[in-house]
């Protein structure tokens, strides 16, 4: 399983922290930034890497971090093939992935501490898609034009 993860100075400490936990359980981890706490950086960047490589990697995962985990679930959002959602409890990372196949998990630095935040990935990553008719069908509908009602 391959995990891209990043965050804005809100979410760096988390995203470190997250990164020895999935590191010391076996799982490939590529750090998409912030690499450095800056404070003030834009949560911008590293959610376009993380969106950006979850798109091109099929079957690969994202997780985002920063302060309330509104900005980078909204930018990850913008790609098309990208499904991210914003969890802060392990029932919703949990209905994320049966629900609707999201591929990136967005939490909040904020609101979620070290340990929610490890039980909430845990869950996101150990939760597989239901793959219901209906379910692909709203699925697939994400990516089409706007207008396509």
């Amino acid at each position: 399983m391959e995990i891209f993860i990043g965050a804005d100075y809100r979410g760096f400490e988390r995203k470190n922290q997250l990164i020895r936990y999935l590191e010391e359980k076996g799982v490939e981890v590529i750090d998409e930034g912030a690499y450095e706490y800056r404070e003030g950086d834009d949560f911008n960047v590293p959610a376009v890497k993380v969106a950006q490589a979850v798109r091109d990697n099929i079957g690969s995962f994202g997780i985002l971090i920063c302060d309330s985990a509104h900005g980078v679930t909204m930018q990850a959002n913008r790609f098309k093939g990208v499904r991210a959602a914003n969890c802060d409890s392990v029932e919703s990372a949990k209905l994320a992935r049966e629900h609707d196949d999201a591929n990136v998990l967005c939490m909040s630095a904020h609101f979620v501490d070290e340990d929610l935040m490890k039980q909430i990935t845990d869950a996101f990553l150990d939760t597989y898609f239901t793959n219901l008719e209906r379910r692909v069908r709203r699925i697939n509908l994400l990516d089409e034009r706007e207008d396509y009602a």
